[in-house]
């Protein structure tokens, strides 16, 4: 949007509508073509890419009896060394907490936390690591890849995406419910469970050619692009859908929904319906959330409820500290 003053035209400009401290719910360079994604596409799946039209989910459309949220927190307690048998130099690694729920949301009643269990563990390469038990708390030895902190991270992370694996089929297994899964965040690592969708509320990277993006920019709240597949060494079905935002800027409100491969496409359009009218409801709100409307209510409300049963961090930052004096004979981690 421009406006004229003086005989003077001046570029007009929105806000985006996220907290700072979390970046931006779409770069700069997913808005244009400079760096575009290198996953291939297949945009004819539900219809023709050049017939592609937002889609509104039709009457009567199917809705489950109960849509479960599911997420996962983690959070590093401690930076530790790690020094192996024989070895000079000591490898670095993290002391971390990490917890996964469940919230249960039916129509018309309040969400329901169904699920919770937290875990800590204690990450290196080192293969002499053992469990760290503290009077707080008990640290798993776990693997990782190397010393460095991308790895320590991506074990720390693989360990949340099983917890959360876990906390789903176990909540299944004991209950008969009627139910579709939303798992915040990509869909790789979780597409085993059955009518599940991933949620991904942050774009860095324009997936689709510009007649297609301009047809998420055209979305209505409650409305979808059609289906298609994107990937390359890993699969999925994938749709856009828009939720209600008071704000103006580029793609405000717009996730991104993900489904396994296998599923047969009638099934897809299916979850694909169904989530479209689910999440409106559920979009945050701006004066409660920095990250909203994307950061659905349920998931704010998890997120902090789970942080709240990671521990105290200083408790358990001490308490490792003492175990490991204990161990060295000093004072120091």
């Amino acid at each position: 949007m421009t406006v004229q003053a003086d005989q003077e035209i001046v570029a007009g400009f929105t806000v985006d509508p996220w907290d700072p401290g979390y970046a931006t719910a779409i770069t700069s360079d997913a808005l244009s073509d400079l760096d575009p994604s290198t996953a291939e596409l297949d945009l004819d799946i539900e219809m023709a890419a050049a017939d592609w039209r937002p889609v509104t989910p039709p009457p009567g459309t199917a809705l489950p009896r109960a849509l479960l949220v599911a997420d996962g927190v983690r959070r590093i307690d401690a930076r530790v060394w790690m020094h192996d048998p024989g070895e000079e130099s000591p490898v670095a690694g993290i002391a971390a907490s990490y917890a996964a729920g469940i919230v249960r949301c039916v129509p018309g009643s309040p969400a329901t936390l169904a699920s919770v269990q937290v875990d800590r563990s204690l990450f290196s390469p080192s293969a002499y690591a053992p469990d760290v038990k503290t009077p707080a708390a008990t640290y798993s030895a776990r693997r990782a890849a190397d010393a460095t902190m991308e790895k320590l991270s991506l074990a720390l992370q693989h360990q949340v995406t099983q917890l959360e694996i876990s906390v789903a089929v176990r909540y299944r297994a004991e209950n008969d419910d009627d139910d579709l899964l939303l798992v915040d965040g990509p869909l790789r690592g979780r597409g085993q469970l059955r009518r599940t969708v991933g949620y991904i509320k942050t774009h860095h990277t324009a997936y689709l050619p510009g007649p297609q993006a301009s047809v998420v920019s055209r979305l209505r709240p409650g409305q979808r692009t059609p289906v298609f597949v994107m990937g390359t060494n890993w699969r999925r079905f994938s749709w856009y859908v828009r939720l209600p935002a008071r704000s103006g800027a580029p793609w405000t409100g717009i996730v991104r929904c993900e489904a396994g491969p296998e599923l047969p496409l009638e099934e897809v359009t299916e979850l694909a319906d169904a989530v479209t009218l689910l999440l409106p409801p559920l979009a945050g709100v701006d004066y409660k959330d920095p990250r909203a409307p994307q950061n659905l209510i349920p998931i704010g409300g998890l997120e902090k409820l789970l942080r709240h049963r990671l521990g105290d961090p200083r408790l358990l930052y001490r308490s490792l500290r003492a175990a490991s004096a204990r161990v060295s004979g000093s004072d120091a981690v």
